[in-house]
């Protein structure tokens, strides 16, 4: 079985991914993981490899590539990531969202070296916005696809108030037989 997990900015995909994955003794990748890499590579940071990505397909092509290789040679893993889900369409897809001021609480606490700095979690916020702005217009423009429709996927979670055990259990409660 492959769980696609994607997700508001801060809602837990990679922490819930990576516990998940080693509770069913699965393997996890991060797209945004691998994206953060790539920015980094470049001398950029994430949120600059986005903007860029607005004109320039290759930002996101060559993890969406990866992303559907790996759904066509693999199984049995983890994966998060903003299109995982269209990437991979015969996945158990997940979507995590979260009140936007509780996502930027959690990333200004864990700032990562491949994301612009925010002094305050209300800087983050604004960050947070443009960032899905752009994902979103990346996504319309490269592949059709909006990536925060609830209808893409098998299941909705707000994590706002969940601790990330909690709503592992909750996804492998709902995970096929």
């Amino acid at each position: 079985m492959i769980i696609t997990i994607s997700g508001m900015p801060g809602s837990g995909k990679s922490t819930v991914g990576k516990i998940l994955a080693k509770q069913l003794g699965y393997r996890f990748y991060s797209m945004g993981d691998l994206r953060g890499k790539m920015a980094l590579e470049r001398g950029m940071k994430l949120d600059e490899l986005n903007k860029l990505g607005e004109s320039e397909e290759w930002t996101d092509r060559e993890v969406d590539e990866y992303q559907k290789k790996l759904g066509q040679t693999e199984d049995n893993f983890v994966i998060d990531g903003r299109l995982s889900w269209y990437c991979i369409p015969q996945s158990f897809k997940v979507f995590l969202t979260v009140k936007i001021e509780e996502g930027a609480r959690r990333i200004f606490k864990k700032q990562r070296p491949d994301e612009q700095h925010a002094a305050t979690v209300e800087d983050m916020v604004a960050q947070i916005r443009s960032r899905v702005a752009s994902d979103n217009t990346r996504y319309r423009k490269w592949y059709g696809v909006q990536f925060d429709d609830p209808k893409n996927y098998n299941l909705t979670l707000d994590t706002t108030a969940l601790p990330p055990k909690q709503v592992v259990a909750r996804i492998r409660r709902t995970l096929p037989a």
